[in-house]
């Protein structure tokens, strides 16, 4: 019975992994290593595909700039 019990509390409870942190959301490796990687040989290359991705770094640069205005005019302005 005491196993049981022990059992599942072990369940409800989060492990270290489960538990976020300030650190994780401000974790901005994946979207520098999207704009500094390395070409990578074995990848297909074709105009369509660095259009496609041409475009995905145009639209973070502009989310990013429009983030940081509203960040500046919420501190400023206030």
């Amino acid at each position: 019975m005491d196993k049981e019990k022990s059992s599942a509390q072990d369940n409800n409870k989060k492990s270290d992994k489960d538990v976020d942190s300030w650190r994780d959301y401000f974790d901005f490796g994946e979207v520098l290593g999207y704009f500094f990687r390395k070409k990578d040989p074995s990848r297909p290359s074709s105009f369509n595909l660095k259009m496609m991705h041409g475009i995905n770094k145009i639209s973070i640069i502009m989310f990013l700039l429009g983030l940081i205005f509203i960040i500046f005019k919420f501190f400023v302005f206030q």
